[in-house]
């Protein structure tokens, strides 16, 4: 078996040495392809492989096509959506996603955000503390569950919701269910995205929706900048100016967004996973659940049917 870990953002060095280690003990053969510039890079690369390892890499038809011998994607991280899971079926193709490895980074990366912005950006001016502010999540996964895992340290109300995990579980986290996505927003000083993007939530978080919150109203996104309404977050900011947005994704928008200055922040790149420990936990995960699809057809992780 061969297994191509094909990432334009590369693994840490440490994380590469302990995926070859997971493969090459499993008697298969490791081949890399790092810092790729070019799409024809990517389709030579894939042309021989059984297996492949993405970071944010796409994996399209075309992809799919060229890799001949292919039967298996494992994204390092939680988001598939680079992924084409369609075409993957099409061509008999397993993806799977490596889920929680990455959950502790994201959610400090949420908090190391917050105290940034309500601390007005370290401009000299007095901001306000996290304890006993009200912080919605929504979506109750591994990250979310992090989230209010912090979120209690700083002694912070935490309620969350979502569609797809039981309020019953919810509070049995410690953590207050919210009935719907209204009242989070309704009710928190500051809302937490962790939801996918999928057709029932992109540009869901919208106008009307950012428009419930109370002054002073914080959103924070470290999930996909596609569940983002640009143009109307953008009308409302213009139109309250209380509302504040920090995000690790760069939004297309970004210029509009620039002119609200002290009110909006956003890293260079995408920074939920950018920890060396996320990093090595995310890689020798994939390459885990690879060795255990060959050698046991086990297809735990899998997000396509």
């Amino acid at each position: 078996m061969k297994v191509l870990i094909a990432t334009e953002k590369p693994f840490a060095p440490v994380a590469v040495e302990g995926i070859k280690k997971e493969i090459e003990n499993a008697g298969f053969e490791l081949a890399i392809l790092e810092k790729y510039t070019e799409k024809q890079q990517l389709l030579e690369a894939v042309a021989d492989v059984n297996a492949i390892i993405i970071r944010s890499d796409k994996i399209d038809a075309e992809v799919l096509d060229a890799a001949k011998q292919l039967k298996i994607v494992v994204r390092a991280g939680a988001g598939y959506d680079n992924v084409d899971l369609e075409a993957a079926t099409q061509h008999g193709v397993v993806v799977m996603n490596t889920p929680g490895q990455n959950s502790n980074a994201v959610a400090e990366l949420v908090f190391g955000l917050l105290v940034f912005a309500v601390r007005n950006f370290y401009n000299g001016k007095a901001g306000t503390e996290l304890m006993g502010k009200k912080l919605g999540i929504l979506a109750f996964g591994n990250v979310g569950r992090n989230v209010a895992r912090v979120a209690k340290g700083f002694g912070m109300e935490v309620s969350a919701y979502d569609a797809f995990c039981p309020a019953e579980a919810i509070e049995a986290a410690g953590v207050h269910a919210a009935a719907s996505q209204d009242e989070l927003f309704e009710t928190c000083d500051i809302v937490s995205l962790h939801i996918p993007a999928t057709p029932e939530t992109k540009q869901s978080i919208n106008k009307t929706l950012v428009g419930k919150m109370k002054k002073g109203g914080i959103v924070v996104n470290t999930a996909r900048k596609e569940v983002i309404n640009e143009p109307e977050l953008i009308e409302l900011m213009k139109e309250r100016e209380d509302i504040k947005y920090v995000t690790d994704i760069k939004p297309d928008a970004d210029e509009q967004f620039a002119q609200f200055e002290g009110r909006y922040f956003s890293t260079p790149k995408k920074m939920g996973a950018q920890t060396a420990e996320a990093n090595i936990n995310a890689g020798i995960a994939a390459a885990k659940q690879i060795v255990a699809f060959f050698k046991e057809g086990c297809v735990k992780f899998q997000v396509n049917k």
